[in-house]
């Protein structure tokens, strides 16, 4: 068996459904959650799809369009711009994702012809394959690929039973993966819940027998975000940075979560940098309405595009975390930004005096350690995900190419 598949080379082309998007036109794109969300190439990173920036198609034309239906299992593929910083851009839909519409320069792979989609999947991750798309890419404004040379790409084709076992083993390290998301995502959203109910609504413990007074309770501060942080500039030129050392960039912040889970290192920087440290809050200052706000689960250095915010005591990092990243306050911040030559940028001189309600320090220290509790619990299964990663990503091209045997 492992002879076989290690000789027989097939072309994708044989065993590949491929189709392209439709073009939608974008004077009919809806923002509405009742509408059908759009695949497009900028919604898709390494092996996930950005849903929170998708815009929609209008539900009710949605059966026109029943040929460019995403299901469970398709693979997308970007065919513009198919590699960002050195990684594919592809995904596949999981069951839990919303029904959805593949919008053109972008392809749509189903296995076909004694090829498994579930294998075929972890062949489009493969180095392999992505060492094929860098062959094909053509363009300069727009690095670019067709459907047809997608399709040129030959492989190992192994008899269905194993693509079955290679393809559990590594669904396997995915479904860890995913279900390690999905907890991060439920502990963001109890930080965001608690807050708005201490906070904004004034549900905090023992609130029924505290009296208010202008918004305030009795025994708490009505302060400003100044009072419980401070901007750190502490800058390093690119010499001086160790080597191996973590950097953000503004790439690596994701849209409307807390969770850093992604980053680059110094050899990647030729420029000053700013130097941050562990539970730091980073938020991204070029056009503030992209919602890029997290702490930093590790000490490093990011992009001058990010603001550093230090809380001025350790009890204020949970406040500090859950108002900067509320989204009053990313509201806030976009409309009071400067606006720069290409694009707006936000202004700590007004975001400073964003005001801030500081309670009794018991509550204080009771709201900190739960926030605390849960960004302990994202820091860990974060590191978690970044060894299952690892540990998949060892073991898929040897399973691809016949090294492992199943």
């Amino acid at each position: 068996m492992t002879e076989v598949f290690h000789k027989q080379l097939v072309s994708l082309s044989k065993h590949c459904e491929l189709l392209t998007g439709y073009p939608f036109k974008s004077s009919h794109f809806s923002h509405s959650l009742q509408d059908i969300p759009l695949v497009k190439g900028e919604n898709l990173g390494h092996r996930e799809i950005d849903w929170i920036k998708a815009v929609r198609w209008p539900a009710s034309e949605a059966k026109d369009f029943e040929k460019f239906e995403l299901n469970p299992g398709d693979i997308v593929l970007a065919m513009d711009r198919p590699i960002v910083q050195g990684r594919l851009k592809f995904s596949w839909i999981r069951n839990y994702e919303p029904l959805a519409l593949l919008v053109q320069r972008v392809a749509r792979l189903r296995g076909c012809n004694g090829l498994t989609t579930d294998f075929l999947r972890y062949l489009i991750a493969s180095p392999a394959f992505q060492s094929h798309v860098e062959k094909i890419t053509t363009g300069v404004n727009i690095p670019h690929i067709s459907g047809k040379d997608i399709l040129s790409f030959s492989f190992a084709l192994p008899p269905c039973e194993t693509q079955k076992r290679i393809a559990e083993i590594l669904s396997n390290y995915d479904n860890l993966i995913d279900n390690n998301n999905r907890r991060i995502a439920l502990l963001e959203e109890s930080i965001h819940l608690l807050y708005k109910d201490w906070f904004v609504r004034l549900r905090f413990p023992g609130y029924e027998s505290v009296k208010v007074v202008d918004g305030v309770p009795e025994g708490w501060k009505k302060k400003t975000l100044q009072d419980i942080v401070s901007p750190i500039r502490q800058s390093i030129h690119p010499s001086n940075i160790e080597a191996n050392t973590p950097y953000v960039g503004l790439e690596h912040i994701p849209r409307q979560s807390i969770a850093l889970t992604n980053w680059g290192y110094s050899h990647q920087v030729n420029s000053n940098k700013f130097i941050f440290i562990k539970n730091d809050i980073l938020f991204g200052k070029i056009r503030p309405y992209f919602h890029k706000v997290v702490f930093a689960p590790i000490n490093g250095i990011c992009s001058s595009d990010a603001i550093v915010i230090r809380p001025l005591s350790k009890d204020f990092f949970g406040l500090a975390l859950a108002l900067v990243s509320s989204i009053s306050f990313v509201d806030y911040t976009s409309k009071t930004s400067k606006e720069g030559s290409k694009m707006p940028r936000a202004n700590w001189d007004v975001m400073e005096q964003y005001p801030a309600l500081i309670p009794n320090s018991k509550l204080l220290e009771d709201f900190n350690n739960l926030v605390s509790l849960a960004t302990n619990q994202i820091t860990n299964l974060i590191f978690m995900n970044q060894r299952l990663i690892q540990a998949r990503d060892l073991l898929l091209p040897r399973l691809m190419n016949g090294t492992i045997t199943v």
